[in-house]
């Protein structure tokens, strides 16, 4: 039988003249924690109200209650609250919620949870979900937590939080149960030892870049970049003493060079690059830059986990924009690091100071979201590869950048070190600046937008979408007038394709 204390009116107002002097015990039928949650699943929203309440009644805190000499367990049946106290500390200190808990070995569930899902496939559908999940609950989803704030007992156990004896939460801004299963999952299809979700893509760089680069430090970067980081580095950087040396992606010379001549913290990249899709040799960086005693972070966003797993190449880090192929359905803003507990705990403490906090609905989106991430990253690269070598072969496109084609200057890179190539084409139109608008303008099935890595196909011009403000910049960083991004959705390949034929014969 369930049962709950509440401490009495009394106790609280300081009386001491009333019955009830100590915590009421309310007892409840063995059945109501599922019936109560069963009859909120049918009424609720589907933002986890039912499952929250149901976790509230099921999984609460042990206390110790003096009425009639015995104790009561709040919330939880006796072998519910023995499993917790002993994982909960492990568990908590394994995604950082605990802050000063440190962690030797994987918890039981992360360990079971390893034997049990051996595949991208089933870690995208179950990891940090099927074992492991911090809140009870028969729910198959793991359910929002739409809270600001946590509570604690009493005084001793939020001390014991803080010294790292108690699993739990403090302030949204430090951590979500939601937030905290989207960890353990991007974790486990990274092979990272941690995580941490941000409010965006570009958050995440600007964090790591916060963290990693002391003042003073030096980085290297390609030149081949999302626009709006190569911005953050070249005005914000200089402001904490910070110099850069920008090379070409493919020269390794030149990062050579670099790390040889300056005192390099880290070598950031993206791989595959933004727009031009070229790709660099993690391994082979990894090594030069550990030499020099550097990190590697890379932003693995247009690879998605599924193509590529950069950590186990030697990188140190890894950013993504969760924006893109991660939450997959363009409905949500997000952003993600991974990488050694280490330096993801480093910034996390920053994250923890400066804000920048996930939604927890954003957090139920992206979770969502991945859990059919393999499938829409198999069928976008099955989809852009088809796609890439019908217009290379068409007479009105002058030129494609895919690394799934031999003609890629990368190819071999990235058929060593990727298991797909991506959804996303580069190519350019034979034709001019007016041409290639008008045939944006043709396509019916695309969304003229920006953004990619999404359910629905999107194409853009970069020297309208990114770069209209910068003649200079495009021709320094080679964006060209004709220039065209397309981002494969999970759209027919013939439907796509016709799509493209009818509004290339229009110019």
């Amino acid at each position: 039988m369930a049962t709950v204390s509440f401490s009495s009116p009394a106790s609280f107002a300081g009386d001491n003249s009333g019955a009830l002097t100590s915590a009421t015990i309310l007892r409840f039928p063995p059945n109501f924690v599922r019936q109560l949650s069963t009859k909120a699943r049918r009424n609720c929203s589907n933002i986890g109200v039912a499952q929250i309440v149901a976790a509230a009644w099921s999984d609460r805190r042990a206390v110790t209650s003096h009425s009639g000499g015995g104790s009561r367990v709040r919330g939880t049946s006796s072998h519910a609250a023995a499993a917790s106290a002993a994982t909960s500390a492990a568990a908590a200190a394994e995604v950082g919620a605990i802050p000063n808990a440190k962690l030797a070995q994987p918890s039981a569930a992360a360990l079971a949870e390893r034997a049990l899902l051996g595949s991208d496939a089933s870690l995208a559908v179950h990891a940090g979900e099927r074992l492991g999940r911090r809140i009870a609950t028969d729910a198959i989803t793991t359910p929002v937590v739409n809270t600001s704030a946590y509570w604690f007992s009493s005084s001793q156990e939020l001390i014991d939080f803080k010294e790292g004896r108690h699993a739990s939460f403090e302030y949204g801004r430090y951590g979500n149960p939601t937030t905290e299963a989207l960890e353990k999952k991007m974790s486990a299809l990274e092979k990272a030892e941690s995580t941490v979700f941000v409010a965006s893509g570009m958050y995440a760089s600007v964090a790591m870049l916060s963290t990693l680069v002391p003042a003073g430090g030096h980085i290297v970067t390609t030149t081949d970049l999302y626009r709006k980081t190569r911005i953050y580095m070249e005005t914000e950087l200089p402001k904490r003493g910070i110099t850069m040396t920008v090379i070409r992606p493919a020269d390794m010379d030149a990062l050579q060079d670099a790390l040889d001549n300056n005192n390099v913290s880290l070598f950031f990249t993206e791989t595959p690059t933004n727009p031009f899709l070229r790709c660099i040799d993690i391994e082979l960086v990894s090594n030069m830059c550990h030499n020099k005693g550097a990190l590697l972070c890379i932003d693995s966003t247009f690879a998605s986990p599924i193509n590529q797993k950069a950590l186990t190449l030697g990188a140190d880090m890894v950013v993504h924009s969760a924006t893109k192929y991660i939450a997959g359905h363009n409905d949500v803003i997000g952003g993600c690091i991974s990488g050694r507990d280490e330096l993801v705990s480093k910034v996390r403490i920053y994250h923890h100071v400066v804000g920048g906090v996930l939604n927890p609905n954003a957090s139920y989106l992206i979770l969502r979201g991945m859990k059919t991430l393999h499938l829409r990253v198999q069928c976008q690269n099955s989809t852009a590869l088809r796609m890439a070598q019908f217009l290379e072969e068409h007479p009105k496109i002058a030129r494609v950048y895919y690394p799934g084609l031999p003609s890629h200057p990368e190819h071999h890179i990235a058929k060593s070190q990727m298991t797909g190539f991506g959804g996303v084409v580069s190519f350019e139109v034979d034709g001019d600046f007016d041409s290639t608008r008008k045939f944006i303008d043709y396509v019916k099935i695309p969304y003229h937008a920006p953004s990619f890595g999404g359910c629905e196909s999107i194409i853009d011009q970069p020297a309208i979408m990114s770069y209209w403000d910068s003649k200079e910049q495009r021709d320094i960083y080679g964006i060209k007038d004709n220039l065209i991004r397309f981002s494969i959705g999970v759209e027919d390949f013939e439907d796509l394709k016709n799509d493209i034929v009818q509004a290339l014969n229009k110019i």
